[in-house]
Order: structure tokens, then sequence, then C-alpha cells
């Protein structure tokens, strides 16, 4: 796909990021005190970025591009313990990757933690994570898919903001081989670290549900959040922006997955609605499901007033960009396109 083809143009920041905390704008709807967000602090240059495992396996070669990367950003980088390290299908065991990762929560010398890449794993460890340190100095965490369980936790217990972005894995190994979208939704990280998130603008689709919603921004992978449903990492969505993506599943399943949110009341009380990619598995011949991803949505929130959108540049594929979880923003949708704006 042609980058002209999802993404228009791209509309100057008028906000950035503040240092001392993002202060929630009046009038935003079911913002409570314990659930208003705060930002960490910017990075600036010589910063350190803490890379660790918390899910799958990967070896140190295979994240060399994405330390390039940060360095050339002008950060400092610490590797943990859990790159390189294997237990079955994880970067380590149980307790090495709880440690690891807390280590980084923990320690005010790194400013900020990306994943090394995803998988399945966080879920193991999340109940053995304490963030008493991170409440006092919140720094970045940064990373999508499995990481939705993060996402979703830290913003439930802290209020505080993170980044859902590409990890380790996804950085290319030839940046100059590299596509114009693949590099922007990584350039758009530092953009985002360094206090300069750009806002998203891109084309209408044609089953897009026209409006606007301004209220703080959640989501993540739909599987993820279906599996947190009824745990201390479960999801609040009532009168947010809900973003959701996922990969490898059946139109069926995410026909089960989306009712099983609407019967939790996952959907009811939306500010609005963000659909990104997904890669869907092609039904088994003869056992065709007859509905869309298109339809199976709209069929769930056809009782529902609030804005929805379609194709969103974020998921599993190439043009995945940065959002921040857990930020205030204005989602405007009309003929003309989409606009996702920092408010």
């Amino acid at each position: 796909m042609k980058r002209k083809h999802f993404i228009r143009r791209v509309v100057p920041a008028g906000l950035a990021l503040t240092l001392a905390g993002f202060q929630p704008s009046a009038g935003i709807p079911g913002l409570i005190p314990e659930e208003s967000p705060s930002q960490p602090p910017s990075l600036k240059t010589g910063d350190t970025i803490g890379i660790c495992s918390p899910a799958g396996f990967i070896l140190l070669e295979d994240i060399a591009p994405a330390i390039a990367r940060l360095e050339l950003w002008g950060f400092k980088v610490r590797v943990g313990m859990t790159v390189g390290k294997r237990d079955g299908s994880f970067g380590g065991t149980d307790k090495e990757r709880a440690q690891d990762l807390q280590e980084m929560l923990d320690d005010p010398g790194v400013n900020a933690i990306l994943l090394a890449r995803g998988g399945y794993g966080l879920v193991r460890i999340i109940d053995q994570l304490h963030f008493k340190k991170f409440r006092k100095h919140p720094k970045w965490v940064i990373g999508f898919s499995d990481a939705t369980v993060l996402h979703s936790h830290i913003h439930r217990h802290t209020g505080i903001a993170t980044l859902h972005a590409k990890m380790c894995n996804s950085f290319p190994k030839d940046w100059l081989q590299a596509d114009d979208v693949q590099k922007e939704s990584i350039d758009r990280i530092y953009d985002a670290l360094t206090g300069n998130f750009k806002p998203l603008e891109i084309s209408a689709h044609p089953q897009n549900r026209q409006g606007v919603a301004r209220a703080v921004l959640v989501g993540g992978n739909l599987k993820v959040i279906d599996s947190l449903l009824s745990s201390e990492s479960d999801i609040h969505t009532k009168n947010k922006i809900l973003f959701l993506e996922d990969t490898g599943e059946y139109l069926y399943s995410l026909d089960r997955m989306f009712w099983t949110l609407k019967r939790a009341g996952k959907l009811e009380h939306l500010a609005g609605l963000i659909i990104g990619g997904f890669r869907i598995k092609p039904d088994d011949p003869g056992e065709e499901f007859g509905m869309g991803l298109e339809q199976i949505i709209l069929e769930k929130v056809s009782e529902y007033k609030y804005p929805v959108c379609f194709q969103f540049p974020v998921g599993h594929q190439k043009n995945n960009f940065p959002l921040l979880c857990g930020v205030a923003h204005e989602l405007r949708v009309s003929g003309d396109g989409v606009t996702l704006s920092m408010i």
C-alpha cells in the first residue's frame, strides 16, 4: 500500500508535551481525580532508554538496529538481562523477566523503557510488579501488542501516560533500505518522546461514522484487552476514545470478542472508536463467516452515537504510528477524513 493511501498529510503539532505533566482540558467528560492523566517528562539528549524483554525471547543482535537508532537520536541505552535469555518461548523465566522490568521501572536513571518485542508473557508477571517508585519518577513505557497489558494496567492504577508504538524488533535492519512509512513511524517515536507529538490526519473510509470526540485515548490489542476483562488490568473505557487492532484472528473470533466487549459494557459509553489494522485469517473453505470486519463492528455499535473510524495506521503493520495512551485527544471524523490530535 502506498503511503498516500493512508496518510494524507501531517498536521503541525500545535501542542507539545510538558515536562511537568499534562493538565486535563476543561469540559472533558469522565475524568475523576484518580484517573486524571499525567505524562512522564519529555526526554532530552543524554537521557537513558532501557530495553528489556518481558514477553518473548530475542537475541542482542536482533535489537542492534534499534540501539543504533536510539543512540543516533542522542540517547544512552541500557540493555536488560532478559535480552538474550530464554526459557521456552519467553525472554527468561517469569522471575527474571519480572525482576528486569521492575528494576527499570524503579531506576530513576532510566528515563524510558522500550520493550524489545511482544509475543506473550506480560500477563504472567504483571501481578508481581509494583509501581510505587514509578509513580514518583514516571517514565515512558513503549510497546504494542502484548504490551497492551502494561498500557492498561498502568493507566488503571497510576493514571500515567504510556506510548503505544513499535518495539525493537520492528526497527529495520538497514535504515537506508527502509521505506518512508517505516521510517516515519519510527521517527515519530522520537518526536513523541521529546515533546513534539504530531497529530495524524488520514483519508476517509466509506464505513466511517462521522462525529467529534474529546476524551482520553486508551486501547491496544483486541485479543489482549478481551483476555484482561474482570482482572486487575481490565481497561476502563467509559467516556474514553478506544482504539483497537489485532492480527492472526478469524472473522468469527473477532465477532466473538466484539460481542464480549459489548456485553461487558466496554462499547456502550465510549466517546469514540478507532479501528486500526486487522490482519485477518482467511475463512476455511465452506466455513465462510458471511460478515466483514466493518459489518461486525458497526453491528455492535449501531445503537450508540459516537464517531467510528476504520483503517487507522496502528497495529501489526508498517504503518504503525505512535499513540499516547492515557492522554486527552480530539478525534474528528468527517467526510473529508479523520484527524486525531492532542488537546
